[in-house]
């Protein structure tokens, strides 16, 4: 299932050690059936709302497994395709394997979960007209990928004592490390966006430079829409900084813990210097990177993940020539805001 859903997944999580490798990959197949639902347009968001509170009664234990597929795949319109139909059709495996997990992991992937459906029920309705500003911005890339840094922090921490006596400088760089990666595929996917009625970017910074993202057009040279593209690639290059951060403090001897995360950071800033170097010809969606870059930087990476020194001349290599921004992470959202009715949802 993983390899059908995420060629870049499939090659990170099987890295981790056995244990965790197999809570991660039961976490991210949940939250891909929440994408799921949350991508299909011919899903109203009543109905996305009352699926996705379907899925956290089956992750508490208060519905059957069988249920999520009954309901979603009559759903499913023809924009979702087959790898995801399968996905959904196999849901009962992925939930009765979360049944069998340790208690501590149901409780992180649970939690995780639950904020990132919140979260999908607020920002649903903004993302079809743009996000208001920055702030918004990132309070919607934690409900969808802050979250997820979060709960493999608490995931390490319980895999390894030398791990956990950092958890306190893990988790303040978390939420960053979830964010690089999100502006990262927001930014390689603006245009797919725009073609399914969803605008993840900023309103505020594009209107004062004079950009409509009411009528953004493939192809059309724009210098301010370019220059605010430019600011974002910033920003995220800034995070994926601070995620280098995050993945040096976890003790060498864990080699593929580190591999894990750093494989996720130098396979996002190849993809930046793609979006960067398209500035100029606004629509034209970034190429992916190809399996031989990929297979030379995770080999490259897989090498040398026990020294600092060379993660940090990798990441400066890699991130040669793009814009940066350092970003505090203090200053980024670490909890969930979520509509009165859900509150009881989530502490249930």
């Amino acid at each position: 299932m993983l390899a059908c859903v995420s060629r870049s997944f499939a090659l990170t999580i099987p890295r981790l050690p056995p244990s965790l490798s197999r809570v991660v990959g039961n976490a991210y197949l949940i939250c891909r059936l929440a994408d799921v639902i949350e991508d299909d347009p011919r899903i109203s968001q009543a109905q996305t709302a009352s699926l996705l509170a379907l899925m956290i009664q089956i992750l508490q234990g208060n519905a059957r497994h069988g249920a999520f597929a009954a309901r979603v795949l009559p759903l499913l319109g023809a924009e979702t395709k087959s790898p995801e139909r399968r996905l959904v059709a196999g849901a009962e495996k992925i939930f009765r394997l979360y049944a069998s997990l340790p208690e501590s992991s149901q409780q992180a992937i649970l939690q995780c979960v639950t904020d990132m459906t919140c979260g999908m029920r607020t920002f649903a309705p903004e993302g079809r007209y743009g996000l208001a500003d920055q702030a918004s911005l990132d309070a919607y890339c934690y409900c969808v990928a802050g979250v997820v840094g979060q709960m493999l922090t608490r995931l390490f921490c319980d895999y390894a004592d030398d791990i956990a006596v950092r958890r306190p400088q893990l988790q303040a760089l978390s939420v960053s490390f979830g964010e690089a990666l999100q502006l990262t595929n927001i930014l390689k996917d603006i245009w797919d966006d725009l073609d399914r009625g969803y605008c993840w970017l900023p309103r505020d910074r594009f209107t004062a430079a004079g950009v409509n993202l009411d009528h953004l057009a493939r192809g059309t040279q724009n210098p301010a829409f370019a220059k605010c593209q430019a600011e974002l690639v910033a920003l995220a290059h800034g995070h994926l900084a601070n995620a280098l951060e995050y993945t040096l403090l976890i003790p060498p001897r864990h080699r593929d813990i580190r591999i894990f995360c750093l494989w996720a950071i130098f396979l996002a800033l190849p993809t930046l210097r793609k979006v960067h170097a398209s500035a100029d010809a606004p629509g034209l969606q970034p190429n992916k990177i190809s399996k031989i870059q990929a297979l030379l930087l995770t080999r490259l990476t897989a090498l040398t993940a026990g020294s600092d020194t060379a993660q940090r001349l990798l990441f400066r290599s890699l991130g040669a020539g793009l814009p940066f921004k350092a970003v505090d992470p203090a200053a980024l959202p670490d909890s969930v805001l979520v509509p009165d009715e859900t509150v009881a949802l989530r502490h249930a």
